[in-house]
């Protein structure tokens, strides 16, 4: 994936927030990427930081006014929206998330935002009350749900001095989500498989077997697909997670739904990433109703579910590339080996799950990229997004024909 802007237009909303001063490091940064960044500032924006700053900044005109005589002969709006490789919101407090959230054009960038098909990325910043507040999230939920890229806040010491989430994000985070947006589509019109999620097991009509899986892992590397270009399924486990953008989701509870969903896909789809974490174990049976318990132990007969990942090895056609993960808490590299082996898969994401602060249930993830020609990749603790990233990197390098791969 490439790490360059040169060439590419990027236009920089900065709105009325008390971190409108950072709107200039963040242009810098586009700039020193190569980006030709195009300025503008609500008019509670200016309030925070003048015209002057950002034109001596980016050499280019800044727009405070929607309504002033244009600079050059066209709708500017209009002209800027059809050049702009990316619209970027930085920072972006509630009242210009709910204007991009509702579709509203009063001020420039808004209606730049509503012109153009280049992607959005928005960085929210205001106090954290005001960012919990369940109008801003719904607002942020529906950007999601519309493609945006959401560039989450940083918990931290506010301007009003109490210390919560809502401080705008780091510069290279908001300008990284901005190269990802930008970069090549890989992936474009590559048919990719995605499961996600635990699956449950019902022992009766109120209780089930299951694990600790967020689906994060599986909904990022879905996400990210569907932004290089993938014609993106995810089959999903129950999750609390919202559908990722422009991919088909199918939602499934049970190893056994999860597999049917699976298999009658798979014949069609290039690549298939198994990021679910899918029960080993189910109950032999399902009481009817509720059990009620009783004064002594109760004992439960299991039978292994079925092996999804496997079972696509041994179908697999040429030229499908297969993906699986590893959860293990020890012995992490031996044992994934034998999986890659065993499954008949290309690559597998090897994952020791003991360790504090990623794996399950995180927002973070560490570990090891195997291939099945032996190589391997260390990757450290990093956001699931941008993990999910370097895995997909690895897909398309792995797909190549050997002669055209890399070193």
């Amino acid at each position: 994936m490439t790490e360059s802007l040169k060439g590419k237009t990027v236009v920089l909303g900065i709105t009325g927030s008390i971190a409108a001063y950072k709107g200039a490091e963040v242009a810098r940064r586009l700039m020193d990427l190569g980006a030709d960044v195009h300025a503008t500032l609500t008019r509670a924006g200016a309030e925070f930081i003048t015209p002057l700053t950002l034109r001596t900044l980016t050499g280019n005109p800044v727009t405070t006014d929607m309504f002033a005589d244009p600079q050059e002969w066209h709708v500017k709006h209009v002209g800027l929206a059809q050049r702009a490789a990316a619209v970027v919101v930085a920072p972006a407090s509630a009242n210009a998330i709910a204007a991009l959230s509702l579709g509203l054009a009063h001020e420039f960038i808004y209606a730049v935002a509503l012109a153009t098909p280049a992607p959005l990325v928005v960085a929210p910043a205001m106090n954290d009350g005001m960012y919990g507040h369940r109008a801003v999230q719904e607002h942020l939920r529906r950007l999601r749900a519309g493609g945006a890229r959401i560039v989450e806040p940083e918990t931290g010491r506010l301007a009003s001095g109490a210390v919560g989430q809502g401080r705008l994000a780091a510069t290279e985070a908001i300008t990284q989500a901005v190269v990802e947006v930008c970069g090549e589509r890989d992936l474009s019109g590559v048919k990719l498989l995605v499961t996600a999620g635990p699956t449950r097991e019902p022992l009766d009509a109120v209780r089930f077997l299951s694990n600790r899986s967020s689906g994060r892992m599986g909904y990022a590397v879905a996400e990210a697909a569907a932004r290089r270009g993938a014609e993106v399924t995810l089959v999903s486990g129950p999750t609390a997670l919202p559908a990722p953008p422009a991919c088909e989701v199918v939602r499934v509870e049970t190893a056994e739904e999860m597999r049917a969903e699976v298999l009658r896909r798979f014949p069609e789809c290039e690549v298939l990433v198994a990021a679910a974490a899918v029960a080993d174990y189910a109950p032999e049976e399902r009481a009817r109703g509720k059990l009620k318990k009783g004064t002594g132990s109760l004992r439960i007969s299991l039978r292994p579910t079925p092996d999804i990942l496997a079972e696509c090895g041994k179908l697999r056609k040429k030229g499908q590339f297969l993906v699986g993960f590893a959860a293990e808490t020890e012995d992490l590299l031996a044992n994934a080996r034998k999986k890659l082996a065993a499954k008949n898969l290309d690559m597998i994401v090897a994952n020791d799950v003991s360790q504090p602060g990623t794996g399950f249930d995180s927002e973070r993830n560490a570990g090891y990229l195997l291939f099945a020609d032996a190589r391997q990749v260390e990757l450290p603790a990093m956001e699931k997004a941008t993990f999910a990233d370097h895995l997909l990197d690895a897909v398309v390098e792995g797909r190549r024909p050997r002669r055209a791969r890399r070193g």
